[in-house]
This record gives structure tokens, C-alpha cells and sequence, in this order.
């Protein structure tokens, strides 16, 4: 195992430097550069200044050339710095962005694959069933609805419909059910309950999409193995079904889980470009659309090989827990 794991490892740097030559490439045949960003309907400077300021950035010299001069830095722990907001692309990451993604995605992730795998096993010993047939109904609803429109529609529903509706029931503080801007000596429990107010509806859109992915993929293993020849001589033994299913049968549904949850967790840092725009929050997945808008270079490749390196890493240590959970599995 660990002559396999070392093995894995020194794989992983060619890798990541193709995948960082790639996504060098890709950003630079953007039309246009950080300079012309920020010289865009400035009518006070000239070509001179442009030229000097496309020298002093480099970007006068060609692609390949500066992908060596940022590769060099990069090594040494220097990723430039962000246009946009003027500090270290690596701290404006780490330190600003990375934490709320973080509290967006994880718990959409722990959540949804806590309800949907017993779903999943339910729905498969049910096959057939009225039950099986409405949560396959609802699976496929939620993830066949494009995620921008459900967003759209819950915050119409309880942004707008709802406090409509309940205005003259509910007496509503001021500034409504939560505030930005609490003060200072606030407490601990109302900080988070805040943050829980408007957390809760962008954490249950995603959950949505996870929760009916994962149901369907456990409830699709759970019926191939229940139907493996290991499975029909454990019950031919005379063993009770609920040992056949959770002892025998639920060991090996899992293991392809695995696979499914290695590939999501790399997305958990990358964040929900889609969710984190509707909802405004300030996450990766914002950060990467907003910064390949104003060709913030340096940010777009730091998120991107950060999420390159959790990829290639998640997977190995996926591949590793294969050989733990299925002892058919061996790494030489």
C-alpha cells in the first residue's frame, strides 16, 4: 500500500503542472487583459500609458514566457496579487472567500448524504412501491429543475409571497428576521442564529440537487447487489433480512458511494457559482466567475489549481478507503 501511495503521489506533479499549463493557456486566449480592464472607459490615459502598464505587468511578453515567470513564483509560495482587491491572491482566497464556502457546502454535503442514503436503501427494499414511486418522482424533479430557476422561485416565494401574505398576522422586528449588521456585543447563539437566517435558504437549494443525486446512485447499488449470488446464499443460510441487508449487502452498496462523495468534496471548496450569484453570496464559486469577469488572473489560478490539487488528492485517498471498505481490493 505504501509503495502504491508513493507511486500516486509522484504521479501528481506532472499532472498538476499540465493541468496548471492548461489553465494558464485557457485564461491568457481570454479576449483581453487586467490592463484593459482597468483602463476601460478611461479617457484620460493614453497608448503611452497603456504600453508602460503592459510592460510593467509583463503582459507584453507571450503567454508561454509569462506561465514560466508565474510558475517560478508560484513554486516559492508567491501567487501574485488580486487587481480587484489589492492583497495576496492566496490570502484573498483562504481568508476571505474560503471560510463562507465552506459553511455553505459542507453542511449541504453532510446533510444530504445523511437523508439520502437511508432513502436510497429504503427505496430499494421497497422497489416497486408507492413510496419507491413518489421518491423517484421527486428525484427526478429535483434534479432535472435547472438550479437557477428553483432559486429564483424560493426567493420569490419567501422574500416576497410569504412576508405578503403573513404581513398583517406577524408582527415582524425591525430589519425583519435577521440583520447583518448585528452590533458588537452580540452574543454567541445570535451571531450564528443570524448567519443560520440567511444561510438556510441557498444550504437547502443545494441540498436539493445532492440529496436526489446520492438517493438515486445508493438506491441503483443497493438493487445490483441485492440481486449477487453472495447475497442469495446468505438468505438461503437462513439468515434473518435485516443481516442479510445491513451486514452483507449494505457493505458492498456503500463502497461505490465513496467514489461519489471523494469527486463531490473537491467541489465543497469550489463552491456554487451558480447558487453563490443568485443568493449573493461571497463564496469560490462567486470569486471565480467575478474574477474571469475582470481578468483577475492571479485569482483565477489559485482557485482553480487549489481545486486541481483537492481533485487529485481526494481521489487517491478515495481509491485508499476502496481497499478498506472491500477487502477484494488490493494496491501492490
Amino acid at each position: 500500500m505504501g509503495t502504491y501511495i508513493l507511486r500516486r503521489v509522484l504521479q501528481m506533479i506532472p499532472l498538476l503542472l499540465v493541468i496548471s499549463l492548461m489553465i494558464f493557456l485557457l485564461t491568457a486566449l481570454q479576449p483581453g487583459d487586467p490592463v484593459d480592464q482597468l483602463t476601460f472607459g478611461n479617457s484620460n490615459i493614453t497608448p503611452e500609458d497603456i504600453a508602460r502598464l503592459k510592460h510593467a505587468y509583463g503582459l507584453d511578453q507571450p503567454w508561454y514566457v509569462r506561465y514560466f515567470y508565474w510558475l517560478r513564483q508560484a513554486v516559492t509560495g508567491n501567487f501574485g496579487y488580486s487587481q480587484d482587491f489589492n492583497i495576496p491572491a492566496l490570502d484573498f482566497v483562504f481568508q476571505q472567500r474560503m471560510p463562507n464556502t465552506l459553511l455553505l457546502t459542507v453542511p449541504a454535503l453532510v446533510i444530504s448524504t445523511l437523508i439520502a442514503v437511508p432513502l436510497g436503501i429504503f427505496s430499494a427494499i421497497r422497489q416497486y412501491s408507492w413510496m419507491d414511486y413518489v421518491l423517484t418522482f421527486l428525484s427526478f424533479l429535483a434534479f432535472s429543475a435547472p438550479v437557477f430557476w428553483v432559486a429564483a422561485m424560493a426567493m420569490y416565494f419567501f422574500a416576497v409571497f410569504l412576508p405578503t401574505v403573513t404581513a398583517g398576522a406577524v408582527s415582524l422586528p425591525p430589519g425583519g428576521l435577521g440583520s447583518p449588521d448585528l452590533p458588537l456585543d452580540a452574543g454567541f447563539w445570535q451571531t450564528w442564529l443570524d448567519k443560520l437566517h440567511y444561510l438556510l435558504l441557498p444550504l437547502s437549494i443545494l441540498m436539493l440537487r445532492e440529496i436526489a443525486v446520492t438517493m438515486r446512485f445508493m438506491r441503483a447499488n443497493m438493487l445490483e447487489v441485492m440481486t449477487q449470488d453472495f447475497v442469495r446464499t446468505a438468505r438461503a443460510k437462513g439468515l434473518t433480512s435485516r443481516v442479510v441487508l445491513y451486514k452483507h449487502a449494505l457493505r458492498n452498496a456503500v463502497a461505490p458511494i465513496l467514489t461519489l462523495l471523494g469527486l463531490s468534496i473537491p467541489g465543497l471548496f469550489g463552491g456554487a457559482v451558480i447558487t453563490e450569484t443568485v443568493f449573493s453570496w461571497p463564496g469560490m464559486g462567486r470569486a471565480i466567475f467575478d474574477a474571469l469577469v475582470s481578468k483577475d488572473f492571479n485569482v483565477v489560478m489559485v482557485s482553480l489549481m487549489l481545486l486541481a490539487l483537492l481533485t487529485v488528492i481526494f481521489q487517491l485517498l478515495t481509491d485508499v478507503a476502496y481497499a478498506y471498505v472491500d477487502p477484494r481490493i488490493r494496491y501492490h
